[in-house]
């Protein structure tokens, strides 16, 4: 190009754009000089779908366009030819109620490629398919290159170099490079594509974005607001009394139009102190006679206070034996129960702890979530389970005595985050309680940590509180940020894991 481009412009396709349009789709077509659409092929895809159908102008003059139109999931799950599904080019094949964009054409003028139009076309289909929440793009890609190889490779083996990189072409290369995918090859796709020998490979994008329509009254939200309480450790002369700071905290978290509590482990240790003339294991056991009270009124909480609670854990006296166990209270109502799995040496020694034998996600109004006890974070094999059953926040109640102890705990937690790819908030408690055996003191800070990418913060921490000081710390958290990641990250964790040669199992 002799002349310094001053604008770039996409726009709809009008008819009056109709006469131009012609002219470059016969120069981008040389090989192909009838391919060209009729004057009557493109007032039916206006009409039909006016959104559609773009141009995109340099100066002022059409540089390229992409035609395009809605079908059916079940229109392209077998063989079919381009005159097919496009109703034999009267485009009645183009459904309303379809759920794929089907690609029907994109052409750029010669003296304009290199210019990198054609991937501004297709974030534009991009963005439409979003906007319309479809499945995905599909369509027909021709191999313009095939007929040089046809002789010695069939088309899928032609497909293979090209992926390799052993063989290019022109126009699977790029589809390639955009995040298109090979779902089959079609037979007799266009006719009259000779350098193709008439075959086409299905591309197809899907659409991490998209969601199954549903009737139901509901909302499921995708900027997340996490709560968590960074719990003071102090003496309480009843169960009362601490209720009354658990509510505290929950009206708090409330008033900010948080989603979710979340306490920490073995918050309600305060009222140990009237048991401390025991030992140890006698008085923990005590203290679990508590649990059923805290259970019933923090479910309460969780309704009146439209919040989800993550209640931290409390010990549990389950047939004779002692575990460290949790409850999710959500605000339609529902309770469910976790365990903690890895109980650690002192607290076997000690308390006769029993380790859990249930590991589960738990489906919320804010999608799924995964919550590991303190140690558990630092077993990874825990939360990648989680993670393949679709997590994307995980919670960590945590109480540390000592900062070697958060240490381990705070960069175990870091590390879930950006090996499978979601969110993790942990929350502990500060303080000291010199009246109770085995819980003297406690060192926290809490924080909601994130992938290592562009779309977050680059140190992965979008919030962390103030070192062992009691407060609360909210934090927004984008679920759609993570589907952009697993599929569009500069590293994908959870799709490059080389299964081949190893595999993880849950008994």
């Amino acid at each position: 190009m002799s002349q310094p481009i001053q604008n770039i412009q996409l726009d709809y396709l009008t008819m009056e754009d109709y006469k131009e349009l012609k002219q470059v789709m016969i120069s981008a077509y040389q090989s192909m000089p009838d391919a060209y659409w009729k004057e009557h092929h493109v007032q039916a895809l206006i009409d039909k779908f006016p959104e559609g159908q773009v141009v995109i102008k340099i100066d002022g003059k059409i540089a390229g366009s992409a035609l395009t139109i809605i079908v059916k999931d079940e229109d392209v799950e077998d063989q079919h030819t381009y005159k097919e599904i496009t109703g034999n080019y009267s485009f009645s094949t183009h459904s309303n109620k379809g759920d794929l964009l089907y690609g029907v054409d994109v052409f750029i003028k010669p003296e304009f490629r290199g210019l990198r139009l054609g991937r501004r076309l297709y974030d534009y289909r991009k963005d439409l398919c979003e906007k319309l929440n479809l499945k995905g793009i599909i369509f027909g890609g021709r191999i313009p290159n095939y007929h040089k190889y046809a002789a010695e490779l069939s088309p899928k083996q032609y497909l293979d170099k090209v992926k390799s990189k052993e063989i290019h072409d022109p126009v699977l290369d790029f589809q390639l490079s955009n995040d298109f995918h090979p779902v089959r090859i079609l037979k007799g796709y266009l006719e009259g594509d000779d350098a193709s020998n008439e075959f086409a490979v299905m591309l197809r994008w899907d659409n991490i974005f998209y969601e199954i329509p549903d009737d139901k009254a509901r909302v499921l939200k995708r900027v997340v607001r996490i709560g968590a309480v960074q719990w003071q450790m102090r003496p309480y002369n009843d169960l009362e009394s601490m209720l009354l700071q658990i509510e505290y905290f929950v009206d708090a978290l409330s008033g900010y139009r948080c989603d979710f509590a979340l306490f920490p482990e073995f918050f309600n240790a305060p009222l140990m102190a009237e048991f401390n003339h025991l030992k140890e294991v006698d008085a923990i056991r005590k203290l679990a006679e508590y649990t059923p009270k805290i259970v019933n009124a923090m479910a309460k909480l969780s309704i009146s206070y439209n919040i989800n609670i993550i209640g931290g854990s409390m010990p549990e006296v389950i047939d004779g034996d002692l575990y460290n166990v949790g409850y999710l209270f959500k605000r339609d109502g529902g309770v469910d129960r976790y365990e903690k799995i890895h109980v650690t040496p002192d607290e076997a020694k000690v308390w006769a702890l029993k380790g859990g034998s249930t590991i589960r996600t738990f489906d919320t109004d804010c999608g799924k979530i995964g919550i590991l006890i303190c140690y558990d974070v630092e077993f990874p094999e825990l939360s990648r389970l989680l993670a393949d059953d679709g997590m994307d926040i995980l919670f960590v109640p945590f109480l540390t005595d000592t900062q070697n102890g958060y240490s381990r705990v705070r960069h175990c937690a870091q590390a879930r985050a950006i090996e499978n790819e979601c969110y993790v908030a942990i929350a502990g408690s500060v303080g000291n309680l010199p009246n109770v055996h085995n819980m003297d003191m406690q060192y926290a800070q809490s924080v909601v940590f994130t992938p290592c990418d562009f779309q977050f913060p680059s140190n992965g921490v979008k919030a962390e509180a103030t070192p062992n000081t009691e407060m609360i710390l909210v934090a927004d958290v984008d679920i759609d940020l993570l589907r952009e990641l697993h599929s569009l990250g500069s590293v994908r964790n959870l799709k490059d894991r080389r299964l081949d040669v190893f595999s993880l199992t849950k008994k």
